[in-house]
């Protein structure tokens, strides 16, 4: 892919703002925007110059037009110099946006649509988190509670039955992807641009999606925002093209194949508290959820085969059962790990899990039978019961140490 970019200063020295510290970089997607181009850049660099008291500028990042966008952005250029063009050959938002950010030298990259359907005042409360180093990434959203939005109903069904499905196929808790009002810190963006695939609608998406996973600290901003009724988005083109990166981006992570600890750890995303490790308190939710699943099934399993093998022997296969898919529920659900990488291994070891409960719950039917050996089968499940959840608290902590080496994909969920 060719790509030209060029910057000039009207008649001022070329050098000028590059000589300069530049703190935020603006960028503009654009694709045949000649009608509303020069009306954006005027308006945003009259917000820039008056309301965002440190050093500021507009990228216009033309996606390929084929009308006068491109000539119109070069003539802007050339009146102000804290507006520069940077073009590509090849269309897609997210092939623009990867590209102008990862090769800024700003201190945060913001970007915006064209249309400036979000009001500007909300631009310094959006970057000035990034600023601080409090956050990672910031986002406008329309979906907050004391956001102020006038939209038609079908694109309001549509926004929200989209981050649906994000919240549920992909446990996403950002609450709006795709508004076109976003900024991040620059060393940020230049770790986590090259794991995100996706050049169009879906960039943003990816991007936040694979944030969240990676630990990073997302803010959102409530804002105000009016409806292009110029849009020119083919909303069902870009919707199939956003499930099929919902069901890409799923699979990456169900197989574990993306960097994400790595990422983490290159944050240095670890625990405030010593002695609490990070992600302990939804892995005790989800791994309480699994133990009630696991109860539930040893439970039925063991009455269903009492009658056949007797009480030890339909206690021995009922937890081996169970193990099995404790094992396998809580390495995928509690605990995040994808992938078959390493399956096996803790399979084994949760095995020796399954010895400890096996030796705990053997015991107490021994000990029930030596107590009162005329006990139903009722009273037996009962002690059984108890007796695994003695050692649940065990189990957990075990577990942790089984999967302390692997890489979790959702801890943080």
């Amino acid at each position: 892919m060719t790509t030209e970019a060029m910057q000039t200063a009207g008649s001022t020295d070329a050098g000028e703002l590059s000589a300069t510290t530049v703190v935020l970089d603006v960028v503009v997607p654009v694709y045949n925007e000649e009608a509303g181009l020069e009306t954006c850049v005027r308006r945003l660099r009259r917000h820039l110059r008056t309301q965002v008291p440190f050093s500021a500028r507009i990228t216009i990042a033309d996606n390929a037009s084929v009308d006068g966008t491109l000539a119109l952005a070069r003539s802007l250029a050339e009146e102000f110099d804290d507006v520069r063009v940077v073009h590509l050959d090849a269309k897609g938002r997210g092939r623009a946006l990867r590209q102008v950010w990862s090769d800024s030298d700003a201190d945060v990259v913001a970007y915006m649509d064209v249309d400036l359907s979000t009001d500007l005042n909300a631009l310094m409360p959006l970057i000035a988190p990034l600023l601080s180093g409090h956050s990672d990434i910031a986002i406008g959203s329309r979906l907050a509670r004391s956001s102020r939005v006038v939209r038609g109903p079908k694109r309001e069904f549509i926004s929200r039955s989209y981050n649906l499905i994000l919240r549920s196929a992909l446990h996403a808790r950002f609450s709006d992807a795709q508004c076109g009002f976003k900024a991040m810190r620059v060393d940020v963006a230049r770790q986590l641009l090259p794991l995100v695939e996706d050049t169009g609608w879906f960039f943003d998406t990816e991007l936040l999606v694979l944030a969240e996973r990676a630990g990073m600290r997302i803010h959102e901003v409530p804002v105000d925002w009016v409806d292009d009724p110029d849009s020119r988005v083919d909303i069902v083109a870009t919707a199939v093209a956003d499930l099929k990166g919902v069901v890409r981006v799923g699979r990456a992570l169900s197989t574990g194949s993306l960097p994400l600890a790595e990422l983490r750890a290159s944050f240095g995303r670890e625990p405030l508290v010593p002695g609490v490790p990070r992600g302990m308190v939804g892995q005790l939710s989800r791994f309480a959820v699994v133990g009630v699943v696991s109860t539930l099934a040893y439970a039925l399993l063991y009455l269903a085969l009492h009658s056949v093998m007797g009480a030890q022997w339909a206690n021995a296969v009922a937890l081996l059962v169970t193990a099995v898919f404790n094992t396998a529920a809580n390495r995928a659900f509690t605990f995040g790990i994808r992938g078959s990488e390493g399956s096996a291994r803790h399979q084994m070891q949760g095995l020796l899990v399954f010895g400890f409960g096996l030796l705990l719950t053997s015991g107490s039917l021994f000990v029930l039978d030596v107590v009162a050996p005329d006990a139903s089968k009722h009273v037996e499940l009962a002690v059984l019961v108890i007796a695994n959840l003695v050692a649940t608290v065990s189990r957990f902590i075990a577990l942790r140490w089984v999967f302390r080496t692997a890489q979790p994909v959702g801890a943080n969920r």
